[in-house]
């Protein structure tokens, strides 16, 4: 293999990291921190009320990280319905719980880049302005887009993203029941989303909206 590409890979690899574990970071946070203040002990009790990335890393959600060097996934933080008083209308607060977390996270890395580049001018600015600065300009615009994606993405009802869990709490029980039967087949209808590229027409929009929304006037 050609030594350029893998060190074209790794230097890729080593700018989307930080985004990359930040995001997973906050997006289970966020959803145990969401059902422990709603009555469920469970994420604290398995030690994933913790902003350490290293508890929320999937090995296979890492690898595809490695592979795609832009998606990849965490360990699903452990929720249990019967602490909650209220599991249907709950679950949709906690599930929104991540996503929004992402677009929070997304909005303020977005923010401090806006800041940087207003006080140094930009990595575009030569030898006299941020030029040095250029990877820490990257970083911040990866974790950007990365945050935006992660919660535009675990909005789609399929299971087992957060969308479904939003959906099935918004519809009446008895939809919400034949909804729920999916869930075993969750998995792959959301690969046949991804492999025949439904999924692109259905949430590259909104991210590229979201994205250059909060990245414009960044060149």
């Amino acid at each position: 293999m050609d030594t350029n590409y893998i060190l074209a890979v790794l230097q890729k690899l080593a700018l989307i990291a930080p985004g990359f574990l930040l995001a997973i970071t906050v997006h289970e946070f966020t959803h145990g921190y969401v059902a422990y203040r709603l009555g469920d002990p469970t994420a604290k009790m398995a030690g994933r009320l913790t902003f350490n990335p290293i508890s929320h890393l999937d090995l296979f959600g890492t690898l595809v990280l490695v592979l795609t060097q832009m998606i990849g996934w965490a360990k699903p933080v452990p929720v249990d319905p019967r602490y909650l008083q209220n599991p249907r209308k709950d679950m949709i607060w906690i599930s929104l719980g991540g996503p929004a977390a992402n677009m929070i996270t997304a909005t303020l890395l977005a923010v401090l880049l806006h800041i940087l580049v207003g006080v140094w001018g930009g990595p575009r600015s030569g030898p006299g302005g941020a030029f040095f600065l250029r990877p820490l300009f990257l970083i911040l615009a990866y974790g950007v887009q990365i945050n935006v994606v992660l919660a535009i993405f675990n909005l789609i009802p399929v299971p087992p993203l957060d969308g479904s869990s939003i959906l099935a709490g918004l519809l009446p029980r008895a939809q919400a029941y034949e909804y729920e039967k999916l869930q075993p087949y969750g998995f792959i209808i959301l690969m046949l989303l991804i492999f025949t590229g439904v999924i692109n027409y259905v949430i590259m929009p909104p991210i590229e909206f979201v994205t250059r929304l909060l990245l414009s006037g960044l060149g």
